[in-house]
């Protein structure tokens, strides 16, 4: 799961608590570890472009077909895979965690733990050091591993279910919260800042003026876990049942995908529509809602994930291996990447304006008109980031290899 790789390759042949079954064909963890590095390079590309490149800082979507260009749409579309994959692979790693030999109920104070740690870590070091250099508790945003950490949270409790029970949950959420989303925040009364939390997002304001921001509403992301955790079973299958399985489900998804969006049948708040040239057109199919993330948002991230992960079972590809260093220390590399990215463009941006309130938390500061870079600079940027941690997460990586301290399996 984030930030700890459950099962060694060494691992295979050790018994599988739950079901008595031998994992002699388990899907090596490097092709999930790569899958892993992958999405976190993405991760790193799409803050990069938070913090460098001009469109951020004038505050328009990079999605935005009328202010946008081809190569920054794809730019941003291509990191939507993030997310759904992370949280996927978490579920997935919890499972795997009990394949080893963990019993449910080390498992369910592990997951409930991490998920506490994880949520702290949001509202502390993420907020104050990642995003914002500035600590200011009169408002939070509770995104990405927020919504990891309550996921895993109730994960702990839905471990002690039969696995088909856990898949049905996982789905239901997962194919259903659309169904729900005429139910407006109001319309709960008191209680529609829950309502925000659990689906509708957006902002609230507590009577002491504490201002909370649902960036991540948590429905959807509990159902990925959960659906994570099932597909487990599916990875400790023999190799060619596996990779079978595997196929199955990403063509599967992506189908789906082509059905619901293409008809706009249900799966997306926003329907698509004709656009005057094809690529517009094939963009606006694209665009589909993340926040809270529709089905066909997550049929578009994880189908493609599945077919990725197929593929990658069948062997790495030498020019690969290095995702495996940022895969086997996903947490560890998220905590320090915002702070790195944050402080370089601090830096490139004092050397140019003499002025970076905008940049560290001063209220009602606003960035020069020629702040940020195109394209070209956000991706220089992107590399040099990439380049720095490589090392870090190297020494990192090798650390949690060779001990087992109790407190590396929170990072």
């Amino acid at each position: 799961m984030l930030g700890e790789r459950v099962i060694s390759n060494e691992d295979i042949r050790t018994f599988q608590t739950e079901g008595a079954v031998v994992l002699r064909g388990l899907l090596s963890t490097e092709s999930l570890d790569v899958l892993r590095g992958l999405v976190i390079v993405l991760m790193a590309l799409d803050h990069t472009r938070d913090f460098f490149h001009y469109g951020a800082f004038a505050g328009w979507d990079p999605l935005d077909l009328s202010k946008t260009s081809p190569a920054l749409f794809l730019t941003r579309w291509i990191t939507h895979f993030c997310a759904p994959v992370f949280v996927f692979l978490a579920g997935t790693g919890a499972y795997l965690s009990a394949a080893r030999g963990k019993s449910k109920r080390e498992l369910s104070w592990f997951l409930f733990t991490r998920g506490c740690w994880l949520v702290v870590l949001e509202l502390t070091w993420v907020k104050c050091l990642g995003w914002t250099f500035a600590f200011d508790f009169t408002s939070f945003w509770l995104i990405v591993i927020w919504a990891l950490g309550v996921s895993m949270i109730v994960l702990a409790a839905l471990i002690h279910l039969p696995l088909w029970a856990i898949a049905a949950f996982g789905l239901i959420l997962m194919g259903g919260h659309n169904s729900l989303d005429r139910i407006e925040p109001e319309s709960w009364g008191s209680w529609g800042p829950l309502w925000r939390l659990l689906h509708a997002g957006g902002t609230f304001e507590f009577p002491s003026g504490v201002t909370i921001g649902a960036g991540y509403p948590l429905v959807p992301w509990i159902g990925v876990m959960a659906t994570g955790y099932a597909f487990g079973r599916i990875v400790v299958m023999e190799p060619k049942r596996r990779r079978r399985l595997m196929l199955s489900l990403g063509m599967g998804a992506c189908a789906m995908f082509v059905l619901l969006r293409g008809t706009n049948l249900y799966g997306n708040t926003t329907p698509w529509t004709p656009k005057p040239n094809l690529l517009d057109t094939i963009f606006s199919i694209l665009d589909c809602r993340k926040y809270p993330p529709s089905l066909s948002y997550l049929l578009m991230t994880l189908g493609p994930a599945l077919l990725i992960l197929t593929a990658l079972d069948q062997g790495i590809p030498r020019w690969l291996k290095p995702a495996l260093v940022f895969g086997r220390v996903p947490l560890f590399f998220y905590l320090i990447h915002l702070p790195l990215i944050h402080g370089l463009s601090v830096a490139v941006h004092w050397l140019r304006f003499h002025d970076v309130r905008w940049l560290v938390g001063v209220p009602g500061a606003k960035p020069p008109e020629q702040a940020g870079y195109g394209l070209l600079g956000t991706y220089l940027a992107w590399m040099i980031v990439l380049l720095i941690l490589f090392p870090v997460c190297r020494w990192f990586a090798d650390l949690k290899r060779r001990r087992r301290d109790v407190w590396l399996s929170y990072l």
